[in-house]
């Protein structure tokens, strides 16, 4: 999702906040949802219906939990160019 903007040698750490909100299986669905698993996927690992899923994470969504991208600041700047040294 932020790859593009950002150096690929850095890594991207998402945050879901207000899971205290959440049920424990609607917890699952969203750690797992914002891991990039679609529903199917989801319902066979947590042994539900598709159609459950879909429902916890709808309730999820109306409890009002955020996904945050923490981004290190490192990650925004230009590479350094190559053969130069840094000022130390």
């Amino acid at each position: 999702m932020y790859k593009h903007c950002l150096r690929s040698n850095l890594r991207v750490r998402l945050e879901i906040r207000n899971m205290q909100r959440l049920s424990f299986r609607e917890r699952q669905v969203v750690v797992l949802k914002e891991m990039g698993h679609t529903t199917a996927e989801i319902a066979r690992r947590l042994g539900l219906t598709p159609g459950t899923v879909a429902t916890l994470y709808n309730r999820a969504r109306a409890k009002g939990f955020e996904v945050v991208a923490v981004i290190p600041g490192e990650a925004l700047l230009p590479p350094e160019p190559e053969g130069e040294e840094t000022e130390g």
